[in-house]
């Protein structure tokens, strides 16, 4: 066999393996399609019977006659000759700063029929996230290189981790299930997008991007931005949950979507504390990532630091999220102050990647999309 032969021989092969990629992920979405199925199986048909430990925590007691709330029970002492009434304390917020409420059931609602549900969706979201990681993983051979050398690229890969950070978390027997639901419709819409708007031909990358840093920068941004999007979504029910116990503690009436959902959720403490925990996990992890690309930047074009779109954009998140974590750390600005830090800082992120790649041009601009 000649050269030329064996060269076009090996082209061919690799354009095999990027055709298999393809058909990876679309087998990945046809599988997390079915696991959003099951998980919207295991919210609709777990038992509603079982929900109502909020709501039970704390509606104000109801008097059975005119259906008012009651006063709190008192006790008479007496000193001398006079009695003295002591109201007892009521409990409506934590130490922390949140109130002592139980956590939800789940989305199963705590019965059988919708555990089961949800264990189906599990499995197949693990399969989804094999396939997925086969399609990444036959990318990356097709063209010998780390798969993140496009938008498309780091689009399936980001979503690939951001699963794994997921399945991560069950198997450490986190209570994160009542996440999946939302992760998956985020990962069906973000694979949609790689595959219509943002595809490009599996190819090599210009010289400047033939660097070891390419492993270890963008691998860790990609990390970082799977871990940001879990910690965004629990800030968000965070807020969606704080008001509902806001409403059932001033005495109000949540529709029955409200309380079919939120409910079911863990407490706003636990889903604050959750955000907050793994959002100040990797913030350290983010440091680093912009450290190591002005480290590659210095390597690839002779300076550390100029001011890039995506350079400053890094920064603005990296600032962003600092204020985050300070303002969760400092009295008066916990909660929902602080929450919507996070999900601002999340939303720098999201432009650092999407707006700055699209509509921005720079150094960092390569491969068009």
């Amino acid at each position: 066999m000649t050269l030329a032969a064996a060269t076009e021989l090996a082209a061919a092969t690799n354009e095999n393996l990027a055709n298999i990629s393809n058909t990876l992920i679309y087998s990945s979405m046809a599988v997390y399609t079915l696991a959003f199925f099951a998980y919207i199986a295991e919210w609709l048909l777990g038992s509603r019977s079982k929900v109502g430990r909020t709501a039970a925590a704390l509606t104000p007691v109801k008097t059975a006659k005119a259906g008012k709330a009651a006063a709190p029970a008192v006790t008479v002492k007496k000193g001398g000759s006079t009695a003295v009434l002591e109201r007892p304390k009521v409990v409506v917020r934590a130490a922390a700063g949140q109130r002592d409420v139980p956590d939800g059931p789940g989305a199963h609602g705590g019965d059988a029929q919708g555990d089961l549900y949800g264990r189906i969706a599990i499995s197949l979201t693990v399969l989804a996230f094999l396939v997925e990681f086969g399609g990444v993983l036959t990318r990356a051979l097709s063209v010998e290189r780390a798969p993140w050398g496009n938008m498309y690229e780091f689009n399936i890969t980001f979503s690939t981790v951001a699963v794994g950070v997921y399945l991560s978390l069950l198997a450490l027997k986190k209570n994160v299930r009542w996440l999946g639901l939302f992760l998956i419709t985020t990962v069906l819409l973000d694979l949609g997008l790689a595959v219509t708007v943002l595809y490009t031909a599996s190819d090599q990358l210009v010289p400047a991007l033939h660097s070891y840093w390419l492993y270890i920068h963008v691998s860790t941004a990609i990390f970082c931005g799977a871990v940001f999007y879990v910690g965004a979504v629990s800030t968000l029910l965070y807020l969606f949950k704080d008001s509902y116990e806001n409403k059932l503690a001033n005495g109000g009436t949540p529709g029955r979507f409200a309380n079919s959902v939120l409910d079911r959720l863990p407490a706003s403490a636990s889903l604050d504390k959750f955000s907050y925990r793994v959002n100040a996990a990797v913030f350290p992890l983010w440091t680093f990532t912009i450290i190591a690309g002005a480290i590659w930047a210095g390597d690839a074009w002779g300076r550390y630091w100029g001011w890039d779109p995506k350079e400053t954009w890094s920064f603005i998140t990296w600032v962003a999220y600092a204020c985050y974590l300070h303002a969760r750390a400092t009295a008066g600005w916990k909660g929902r102050k602080a929450a919507y830090l996070a999900l601002i800082a999340f939303g720098c992120w999201l432009f650092n990647y999407y707006g700055v790649n699209i509509f921005v041009s720079g150094k960092h601009s390569y491969a068009g999309v």
